[in-house]
C-alpha cells in the first residue's frame, strides 16, 4: 500500500487547516475537534480523503502508552474503590441496548443485525465487523456509530469547560526536550511492541490495550517512570481527529438523512442516559464529578483516552470503566443477538 497518496496529502491538508483554524478561534481541544471538524466539512462537500493507516494506528499506540504509564501500585491498590461505580456498567449497557434497537429498527427501518450492532455501544471496528458477519449494513453502522463518537467527542469539552471550568489549554505532560531520552525510546518500544503481540493473539483495540498492558507493566516494574511527552499526546489527537472525520467520504445525501440522522438522534438519547447514570455514581460519592462523567460517556476509547489526559482526570477509573463496558459489549453482543433474534 502506498503511503503518500493524492487523497492522503489532502486529508493531511484539510485537516491542519482545521487544527489551526481552532487554535486561531481558541477553541477547546484544537488538534483533535479541529481536524474532526474539517474533515466532515470536507466529505459534505465531496472532496475525496483518506485515513492516515499504519501510522494512525502508530500514532494510538501512544494513549495505550499513557494509560499504562499512569497504572502505578498506588493506583492499583485504589481499583476496589471503582467496585460500586463499575457495578453500574451492566445496567447501563441494558438500558442502552433497550432504547437503541427499537430507534433503529422501527423508527428508522434497519434490519435486525444493522439495528442491534448500532445499538450497541462498542467499539467502532467490533461492531462492524460483527454486525457485517451477521447480515448488517456496515456503512451504515460506520456512519452510525462514527456520529455518535463525533457527538459525545464535541460536546463533552464544552460541558466540561462550561461546567467545571476545565482548562483543555493545558499541555497534556511535559515537553520532550525535559524528558529522558532513554524514557521515551521505552514509551515507543512499548508501543510498538504491545501493539503487534496484541494483534498476533487477536486481542480487541489492539493498538490501544496491548501498549497500555505492556507499558503498565513496565510502570509498575519501575522501568518507565513517566508519561509521554506533551508533543506526542497532540500528534495522537491530531491523527484520532482525522480518524472520525473521514468516515463520512463519499457520504450521499440519503446516508446523510438517514444514518447521520438516526446516529445524531441516538447520541442525543445516549447522553440523557449517560448523565443519570453520572448523577447516581456521583452522588454515591466513589468518584469526583469529571471522573464520572468521562467514565460514562461512550465515546470512541481513543477520544475518551485523549480528553481523560486533556482534562487531567483519573485515567485508571475511567478507562477501566469504557474497558468494562466493551468487553460485555463483545462478549455479549453477538450470543444476544442470536437469542434476541430466536
Amino acid at each position: 500500500m502506498r503511503l503518500i497518496t493524492l487523497p492522503r496529502v489532502l486529508t493531511f491538508a484539510i485537516a491542519g487547516a482545521g487544527g489551526a483554524a481552532f487554535w486561531l478561534l481558541h477553541l477547546p481541544l484544537p488538534l483533535l475537534l479541529g481536524p474532526m471538524a474539517a474533515c466532515l466539512a470536507a466529505a459534505l462537500l465531496g472532496v475525496r480523503m483518506a485515513d492516515a493507516g499504519t501510522f494512525g494506528t502508530f500514532m494510538r499506540t501512544f494513549l495505550g502508552v499513557a494509560v499504562g504509564s499512569s497504572i502505578t501500585p498506588a493506583t492499583i491498590g485504589h481499583l476496589p474503590d471503582f467496585a460500586l461505580s463499575l457495578a453500574f456498567v451492566p445496567l447501563f449497557i441494558v438500558l442502552i441496548g433497550a432504547i437503541g434497537y427499537p430507534l433503529f429498527r422501527y423508527v428508522f427501518g434497519f434490519n435486525h443485525p444493522t439495528a442491534w450492532y448500532a445499538a450497541m455501544p462498542g467499539g467502532l471496528q467490533d461492531m462492524l465487523i460483527f454486525g457485517e458477519e451477521a447480515g448488517g449494513d456496515p456503512r451504515a453502522l460506520s456512519l452510525i456509530h462514527a456520529t455518535r463518537v463525533l457527538v459525545i467527542v464535541t460536546v463533552a469539552p464544552l460541558v466540561m469547560v462550561a461546567y467545571w471550568g476545565v482548562d483543555l489549554s493545558q499541555p497534556p505532560g511535559r515537553p520532550a526536550s525535559e524528558m529522558d531520552p532513554v524514557q521515551i525510546a521505552l514509551m515507543v518500544f512499548a508501543g510498538v511492541a504491545g501493539w503487534k503481540l496484541a494483534e498476533r493473539i487477536g486481542l480487541f483495540g489492539a493498538s490501544i490495550l496491548g501498549p497500555m498492558i505492556l507499558t503498565a507493566t513496565l510502570s509498575l516494574t519501575g522501568v518507565i517512570t513517566t508519561r509521554p511527552p506533551a508533543e506526542i499526546i497532540w500528534a495522537a489527537q491530531f491523527f484520532i481527529g482525522i480518524a472520525v472525520g473521514v468516515k463520512y467520504t463519499g457520504i450521499t445525501w440519503r446516508e446523510l438523512r438517514v444514518d447521520v440522522g438516526a446516529g445524531l438522534i441516538y447520541a442525543a438519547l445516549l447522553a440523557l442516559i449517560s448523565l443519570g447514570f453520572f448523577e447516581l455514581v456521583h452522588l454515591t460519592g466513589v468518584a469526583p464529578a469529571l471522573d464520572a462523567f468521562l467514565a460514562f460517556l461512550p465515546g470512541g476509547q481513543a477520544e475518551m483516552v485523549v480528553i481523560a489526559i486533556i482534562a487531567g482526570a483519573d485515567l485508571a477509573y475511567v478507562v477501566t470503566h469504557h474497558l468494562l463496558r466493551v468487553i460485555l459489549v463483545i462478549l455479549l453482543a453477538p450470543i444476544a443477538a442470536r437469542l434476541f433474534r430466536s
